[in-house]
């Protein structure tokens, strides 16, 4: 399979984020509704690894990789991550909370050059440095972080630690098998808190939003795991940006959150960093083939 060029890596990883907030709208319908955020995010794994395993291609000779410290730790992220930003949705506009949850990309370009040994760059680090005062003016912490605000930076945390354990695992295994041992981990993780949590009464709408929460995020980081594997960790994160469009168009018509001046400015300045990154990425493409 030959690489995709940035411009189909971009609307893989579009699409990717776009069913990922589809999910995660879905998601904040039922937390707003009084569904507790563990129930959505147990539904979420148990679900998708349930419906989703018969064609997982999962084989007995994989399943020593379980233990894997780096599949495992993988999908503690993830599973704290989709904890974090469905307990952050449950009281804040979905705009500012992937606003903040932006702090992930930042996360994942310092931990690829710590541990993958990806070469920093002192322009992308600019930029970044702008997506992170985007981040801030969505945050606003001079006025008060409010607990929802603080799991949308926690969830952009986990997030970080995800993208560069996905990286870092990409090549090692199928993208099939990083999809389903994140979802059955998570499962076993969240079955606990899940058994003990309140569970809604039955109804067929809750039912609905449960399933396309479950679908939608499950379809979403297989996307990513493909990306992942054809681009670097550094490359991926301002692409993931383009989340911010998804998240903002959907509060609008699903929720009618409009973003106040300041979260507006902070998510412009967000987009500018992964827009700015992808112009330079291409830049330096360009140089390097020029040389070669």
């Amino acid at each position: 399979m030959t690489s995709p060029n940035l411009f189909q890596l971009a609307g893989l990883v579009f699409a990717a984020v776009t069913f990922v907030v589809v999910g995660d709208t879905a998601g904040k319908l039922l937390t707003g509704g009084g569904v507790d955020p563990i129930i959505v995010a147990w539904s979420r794994f148990a679900l998708a690894a349930m419906l989703l395993l018969p064609f997982s291609g999962l084989t007995a000779s994989e399943l020593p990789n379980f233990r894997d410290w780096r599949v495992l730790l993988r999908a503690c992220f993830i599973t704290g991550g989709i904890c974090c930003i469905l307990t952050a949705l449950r009281t804040e506009p979905i705009a500012n909370v992937f606003g903040a949850f932006f702090i992930g990309p930042v996360v994942s370009y310092v931990l690829a050059i710590l541990f993958l040994g990806e070469k920093p760059s002192r322009r992308r680090g600019v930029l970044l440095a702008i997506g992170f005062a985007g981040v801030m003016l969505v945050v606003k912490p001079g006025f008060g972080v409010s607990p929802g605000m603080i799991f949308a930076l926690a969830a952009g945390g986990c997030y970080g630690g995800y993208l560069v354990m996905t990286r870092t695992l990409a090549g090692a295994y199928r993208p099939r098998f990083l999809l389903i041992s994140q979802l059955l981990i998570g499962s076993a993780l969240l079955t606990p808190l899940g058994l003990t949590a309140e569970f809604p009464a039955p109804d067929v709408s809750v039912a609905a939003l449960i399933l396309l929460s479950a679908f939608a995020s499950a379809v979403g980081n297989y996307l990513l795991v493909i990306a992942n594997k054809s681009a670097e960790a550094s490359l991926i994160a301002p692409l993931v940006y383009s989340q911010l469009v998804s998240a903002t168009v959907l509060g609008i018509l699903v929720f009618k959150e409009w973003p106040d001046a300041y979260s507006l400015l902070g998510l412009v300045l967000i987009a500018f960093s992964g827009l700015g990154s992808l112009i330079l990425h291409q830049s330096d493409k360009w140089a390097s083939a020029a040389k070669g």
